[in-house]
């Protein structure tokens, strides 16, 4: 039983290589020359879509004006509120975390005493939670870069 990819000859035309060429003759109309020596992985890219042409690439529509009405205005303070009653809160939980946390040194907790794995486990936990309550920060704060000065 022969697998068929393993004999399959395979031909480079210009940029495109192919097996669909069916004897020597349509490979010597074409021009194309037959690959040895060695194993050919073809991974082919997206095909061009119907009707599209090959024109001049157009820059993208200008954005429409951010709306600065009373509303729109409403909203962006609200938002900032709420970002920023987030941030206090995150902040918070950050120093909290901090302060258990002693420097990678907190206390024993029960058994952790005599099973210092489950203590070692508690001070990993505890400074990924630093870790990503960091990151959580940092997100709120770029948030509330982007939102448009308070007025």
């Amino acid at each position: 039983m022969l697998a068929p990819a393993a004999w399959a000859q395979v031909y480079r035309c210009g940029n495109e290589y192919t097996n669909n060429i069916r004897d020597v003759r349509e490979a010597q109309q074409r021009g194309c020359k037959l690959v040895e020596g060695g194993n050919v992985t073809v991974i082919e890219g997206p095909k061009p879509r119907p009707g599209a042409t090959a024109g001049p690439v157009r820059a993208p529509a200008a954005a429409a004006p951010r709306s600065e009405d009373s509303a729109q205005r409403t909203r962006d303070a609200e938002a900032r509120r709420i970002l920023e009653a987030e941030l206090k809160k995150a902040e918070a939980r950050q120093a909290e975390l901090l302060k258990e946390y002693n420097n990678g040194e907190p206390e024993k907790m029960g058994i952790e005493s005599r099973n210092h794995q489950r203590y070692l486990d508690r001070v990993a936990e505890m400074k990924a939670a630093i870790a990503r309550n960091d990151s959580d920060i940092a997100g709120i704060k770029r948030e509330i870069a982007r939102l448009p000065a308070a007025q």
